[in-house]
Parts: structure tokens; C-alpha cells; sequence
């Protein structure tokens, strides 16, 4: 195959497309938790708490005026709806009612039709239905249902779409470094929607919270315009790419990483126990990431009694630390990928422990924290927010060593599971803590803490991070796609490189180090 020339990431055009993936990521995380905070301005909530005596004779004397305070305070002045209590769970929930319906359908449009057109007419349905979402609030309960089921079905094909287009961009040597910048976009969407919303929603246009969506629609919409405008889904479709580039993605990935070559390997895929070990770490991490996502306010006002004003912004604060950690932890994956002091197989099953093995002991710790040693808590939730960012080295990017074809599908399977896990995450906290004391969050935070270690114990001895066998197309089929033009993505090939090719496939023991 020859010497692969290096092309620099820095200015690179598989660079600029990651920072606009990242920009993406942030606007879906942005749609889907600005509900959570606008329906605090928007609904005539009784702020009076029949359990509210008991806490306060529970906790010392230093938290019972925060107690007090935040029993009083007026989230709103301008509240428009006495949706009950039931109403308003079905709205939080009707997001991920339509994010579960679409992530198999994703992956395989992404592999079908490309990930670049699919994530980018999602975001403009996003967009219309986030900017329609005031006006339906208004006119019935039931098209608020309809506009959430709809921005969950729309932002669901996002990241099977990002594994379908990192299956195309992201060289050998880079999928981590890539992977982790584009999913730092979820950390800091939380960031950007807690602490902007809930100025919006004080001092925004249309009585407050109207802003949140009608802003959170618009830039949605801005950035799919820009998507399609400087984006490809190929580096050869790509105009403005210079040659050393395209030829260095190119040759890194190999052809076949960027075509999907006849029937999907189902039978092969559920019988493949590195892909369940990704199901099982998606699963768990997923379990811990909606804990903090959903219930980490709650969690803040009914155990640790912070004010309704300290709330917005110590809820971000654990999404900054993971951010932070997030922008070194690609590119140490992949230096000990590149100077070979890791496989990528230990690279991927040490990061992805470390992963599960630190928040596990950091949140039974927290389950430990009462009410005096609050801030202690609020630490020790960073901590944990930190080290989850190392996933991002581990299961997320796993995918792509597997089977870069089908990434995307891959993808979509697992994301199901771990959407589950954000369905039933409040409902089993719900039934944890019916009285929300202290004790109780405790049990929330223990139950996070064994699942990350039954995670951390299934991947390692389940996971893997070479290229799966069933992944590899046929020589046959492989060459004659090309030849026949029988793909979804037009390449220049030569009958020279097609024959190097098929002789590295014939050698069945050199399966791993194939350049696809």
C-alpha cells in the first residue's frame, strides 16, 4: 500500500467539520433539556411542600433558611399554565417517546443515503417544530406532547449520523481525538442551556420562556443552513479539500469504510459479543449521564436544600468539568494508540474502566454527604462528570473500530438501549425517594454506582477493538460495487489499488490490519 502521507489536523478540513459537528451536538442537547428549564416559567406551580416541615426538623441549622428560601422563591412572575404535576412529566418524558423511535431508522438512513443529509434535514424539522413549540403550548396541551415527540424524533438520528460520517472523515489515528471534540458538545450544551435559559426566562421577549424556544429554533436552523453549505459527505465530494488531504483520509480509512456493500450482517452483529459490550457500557454510562441530566436540580433543592438561584448554575457545573476533561482525553487515547504503548483494544477497555470505576466511587460517596457537607457533594459530582468524560476514548468511539461500514447502525442499536435507560431513570429515582430525604438520594446514587461497576466488568472481558471479520465485505462484492458504481458514494478508484486490495483480503490472517 505504500507510505501514508501525513496531512496535519490543525486547519484541516476534517477538523472544521468536527468543530461544526460539535456546534450541532450542542444545539440537540440545547432542544432537548430547554424544556426542563422553560416549564419552570411557564406553569403556576404550588411551591407549598407537605413533606417540607419534615426535611427542615432533618437538617441543621445551616441549611434550614436555604430551606425556607427556596420554598419561597418565585421561579416565575409570569406563569401561564396550571398544567398538574402528570401533565407536566409527559412533557419531559414525550422527548424521548420520539429520540427511541428513530435510532435504528437513523443508522440506516446514515448508511443509506449519507449522515451528512440525514443529521442536517433532522435539525431543520428541529428547528420548525422548537420555534412552533410557544404557539402549540398555547393553543393545547396535546401539540406540546406532539412538538416534543417530534424534536425526539427528529434530534434521535444524530448520532448514528455522526458515526456514518466519522465512518467517511475520521483517519485511523484520529477517531478519538475527532469523536471526543464532537461529544464535548453534549457537556456543553447543558452549560449553555442552564445557565442561558434561565436568564431568558426572566428577562427574554414573550413573557420570558417564549425566547428560549423561538432562539433555541432559530440558531437550530442556522447551523443546518451552514451544515449543508460547508460540509460533504465525502472527502472527495468535498471541492474545496486539497489533494493531500483527501488522499490522506482516503488511504487511512480505505475505501471500504466509506461504502456500504450489500445486506446488513444482522445475524452476525447480535452474535457478536464486542458489540454487546458496547450495548451493556451505553447502557449504564447512559443510566448515569440522565441521573445528572434529570435529576441532578431535584436532587440539589431536595437533599442538599441549595436556593432555587444557586440552582441553575451548580446544575452546570459538573457539565463545565466534564467539558474540560473532554478536550484532552481523545487525543491521549489516541498518542498511546499512535506511540504503541496501547492497543487499541486496551486503549478502548482501559479508558472505558476508568470510566465506570471513578464516578462509581465517587457517587457512593455522595450517597454519604448530608446536607452540612453539601458543597462536598457538588465536588464530588464534578469528579464524576469528569471521569465519564474518558467514555468518550471508550464505547462512543467503538463502533467505528468494529465495523466503520456500519457504524451507524451499530450505533442506533445501542443508543436504543440507552435511551431506555433515560426513560426509566426518573421512574426508578421516583420510587427510590418518596419522601426525598437525604437517605433516600442516597439509595439513587448507590444504584448508579453498581451498575457502572457491573459496566466496567462486562466491557472488559467482553470488549474489543479491532475490526470484526463479519465487518469485511467479500472481494468479490467489494470490487465489483466499485467498478459497476453500485454504491451511494462516487470514488476514483484505479484497477491498480483494487488489486492490492483484494490481495490484502485474500490474506485471512492479516484480516486485522486491513487499512478499512
Amino acid at each position: 500500500m505504500g507510505e501514508i502521507i501525513q496531512a496535519p489536523l490543525f486547519f484541516s478540513q476534517r477538523l472544521y467539520l468536527a468543530c461544526l459537528a460539535f456546534l450541532g451536538v450542542l444545539m440537540v442537547t440545547v432542544n432537548r433539556v430547554n424544556m426542563s428549564v422553560a416549564i419552570l416559567c411557564m406553569v403556576r406551580i404550588d411551591t407549598t411542600n407537605s413533606s417540607l416541615d419534615t426535611r427542615m426538623q432533618n437538617s441543621t441549622s445551616s441549611c434550614r433558611g436555604d430551606v425556607i428560601s427556596a420554598s419561597t422563591s418565585q421561579i416565575s412572575s409570569r406563569p401561564e399554565f396550571d398544567w398538574d404535576k402528570q401533565a407536566r412529566s409527559q412533557i419531559l418524558s414525550m422527548y424521548f417517546y420520539g429520540y427511541i423511535c428513530t435510532q435504528l431508522l437513523g443508522g440506516w438512513l446514515a448508511s443509506r443515503y449519507g449522515g451528512i443529509k440525514v443529521w442536517g434535514v433532522s435539525m431543520l424539522i428541529c428547528g420548525v417544530s422548537a420555534v412552533l413549540t410557544p404557539l402549540c403550548a398555547r393553543t393545547h396541551i396535546y401539540l406540546v406532547y406532539a412538538a416534543r415527540v417530534v424534536i425526539g424524533m427528529s434530534t434521535g438520528v444524530t448520532f448514528p449520523s455522526i458515526q456514518a460520517i466519522l465512518g467517511h472523515w475520521a483517519p485511523e489515528y484520529e477517531k478519538s481525538k475527532l469523536s471526543a471534540l464532537i461529544y464535548t458538545g453534549l457537556p456543553f450544551g447543558s452549560i449553555v442551556t442552564f445557565s442561558i435559559s434561565g436568564v431568558l426566562c426572566k428577562y427574554g421577549f414573550d413573557n420570558g420562556w417564549g425566547s428560549i424556544f423561538y432562539l433555541s429554533g432559530l440558531f437550530t436552523f442556522i447551523w443546518a443552513v451552514a451544515w449543508f453549505t460547508l460540509t460533504a459527505e465525502t472527502p472527495a465530494q468535498l471541492r474545496w479539500i486539497s489533494d493531500r488531504e483527501r488522499n490522506f483520509i482516503e488511504t487511512s480509512i480505505g475505501k471500504s469504510g466509506a461504502i456500504q456493500l450489500g445486506p446488513i450482517p444482522w445475524l452476525s452483529i447480535l452474535k457478536s459479543s464486542p458489540f454487546w459490550a458496547i450495548v451493556v457500557a451505553h447502557f449504564f454510562s447512559a443510566y448515569v449521564f440522565y441521573t445528572l441530566v434529570i435529576l441532578l436540580p431535584t436532587f440539589l433543592k431536595e437533599s442538599l436544600n441549595f436556593d432555587i438561584s444557586q440552582n441553575g448554575l451548580l446544575s452546570s457545573v459538573p457539565f463545565l468539568s466534564e467539558f474540560v476533561t473532554s478536550l484532552f482525553v481523545g487525543y491521549l487515547a489516541d498518542t498511546f494508540r499512535i506511540k504503541g504503548w496501547m492497543s487499541t483494544t486496551m486503549v478502548r477497555k482501559t479508558f472505558q474502566v476508568f470510566a465506570f470505576v471513578a464516578p462509581a466511587i465517587s457517587m457512593a460517596c455522595v450517597g454519604q454527604v448530608t446536607c452540612e457537607y453539601r458543597h462536598l457533594a457538588v465536588v464530588l459530582i464534578c469528579i464524576t462528570s469528569a471521569c465519564t468524560s474518558f467514555s468518550k476514548a471508550g464505547f462512543l468511539v467503538n463502533s467505528l473500530d468494529l465495523a466503520p461500514r456500519y457504524a451507524g447502525i451499530l450505533f442506533g442499536i445501542h443508543n436504543t438501549f440507552a435511551t431506555v435507560a433515560g426513560m426509566i431513570t426518573p421512574v426508578i429515582a421516583g420510587v427510590l425517594t418518596p419522601n426525598r430525604t437525604t437517605e433516600e438520594w442516597g439509595n439513587v446514587f448507590y444504584v448508579c454506582s453498581a451498575g457502572s461497576v457491573v459496566g466496567a466488568i462486562l466491557y472488559w472481558f467482553l470488549g474489543d477493538g479491532e475490526l470484526q471479520e463479519w465487518a469485511v465485505p467479500s472481494t468479490s462484492t467489494f470490487k465489483n460495487d466499485i467498478l459497476t458504481g453500485h454504491t451511494n458514494v462516487a470514488f476514483k478508484t484505479s484497477e491498480t489499488q483494487l488489486n492490492t486490495l483484494e490481495m490484502n483480503m485474500r490474506d485471512k490472517s492479516d484480516i486485522k490490519s486491513l487499512p478499512f
